[in-house]
């Protein structure tokens, strides 16, 4: 298995990329090729940190530009071709690697891969599939920000799409797939959920309806497909309170001698729980849609995360999602509004 990592991406770049790949390579032999693609200088200068060069299983793809997070995702792909972000999406492109991580840019990996790639047959736009936590195991959000506006067909296939994910990498035998809305109704919503839930029910997939935000975290659904407007706020929205809340919890037990004391005995729990709302824990979102693997980090992705979002890349080349994909999209409905 082959992956290209964009060193340059994201708010710690090339330190947490390199250190992420060197973790990556030694807890993943699956992984027969790393490539690192970026500033060569300033890669090797990380490397060295770490008592590390390039070898048969790391490798050095060397590019002269970086797309910043504020630059404008299409014209920076247009523009700024040599970039690390594009040339690790020509690589899969060119079929050198099996799939691409990045931390950089969302939009900007979402138009260079749609752009580059193409999406597989059925698909007519790309979602970002997002896994997040529940009360007992894992859910995925679908679209977790790739495009802000979405059309019927659009959550039809993200449904479809995150059915997959939850079946082939998460193990889910039969994924309930939910259609995110302000009431559990049929009927509820805007025109664009009422128009979902009417393809979805004909979908080949466990369609349960609607869900409410309420019960994300309850594990009403395996998949919940949204536009990746909702998507996004959705997310950022869960990742703040979990951040918060825990910030929150400490702050009250070091105000108190008792509670601290007491705290020493829920410790575990505590960890526990912080562990299971960390989202580096979970790695990236995985770009469904496009015609190669495209892994999204965080921006701000610690090494641990980074590793975790090389992981997601493995599972998804492992367990061959997109072949799949193609094959499920091909028995879905037709969108009357198309």
């Amino acid at each position: 298995m082959k992956i290209a990592l964009d060193a340059m991406g994201g708010d710690h770049a090339p330190a947490h990329p390199v250190a992420a790949a060197i973790q990556a390579l030694a807890r993943f032999p699956q992984i027969t090729r790393l490539i690192l693609v970026g500033d060569e200088e300033k890669i090797r200068t990380e490397l060295a940190k770490h008592g590390a060069e390039p070898n048969d299983r790391l490798h050095l793809f060397p590019t002269t530009q970086v797309i910043a997070m504020t630059d404008g995702a299409v014209e920076a792909v247009r523009r700024k071709k040599d970039s690390s972000l594009c040339r690790a999406v020509d690589l899969v492109k060119e079929g050198a690697v099996d799939a691409i991580v990045s931390a950089g840019n969302t939009g900007a990996l979402v138009a260079a891969a749609t752009i580059k790639l193409r999406n597989l047959p059925g698909v007519d736009r790309a979602g970002l599939a997002c896994p997040m936590p529940s009360r007992n195991g894992v859910w995925i959000l679908l679209d977790a920000g790739a495009s802000v506006d979405a059309r019927p067909e659009h959550l039809l296939a993200y449904g479809c799409m995150g059915s997959i994910y939850a079946h082939h990498i998460l193990g889910i035998a039969k994924p309930r797939v939910g259609l995110l809305c302000n009431g559990t109704e049929e009927g509820k919503g805007n025109e664009l959920t009422r128009q979902s839930y009417e393809l979805l029910k004909s979908a080949p997939v466990h369609f349960i309806g609607n869900v409410e935000g309420h019960g994300l975290f309850e594990g009403a659904a395996d998949v919940v497909a949204c536009d990746g407007f909702v998507g996004n706020i959705t997310l950022k929205t869960a990742e703040a309170l979990a951040k918060s809340t825990f910030k929150w919890i400490k702050e009250e037990i070091t105000s108190n001698p008792i509670r601290m004391a007491g705290a020493l005995l829920a410790r575990g729990a505590f960890q526990s729980i912080k562990k299971k709302t960390n989202a580096d824990e979970y790695g990236g979102a995985l770009l469904l849609g496009v015609n190669g693997i495209c892994v999204k980090a965080h921006g701000s992705s610690s090494v641990h995360a980074l590793f975790n979002s090389l992981r997601v890349a493995c599972e998804a080349v492992t367990q061959q999602v997109n072949p799949h994909i193609v094959e499920a999209l091909a028995q879905k409905p037709s969108s009357p509004t198309s």
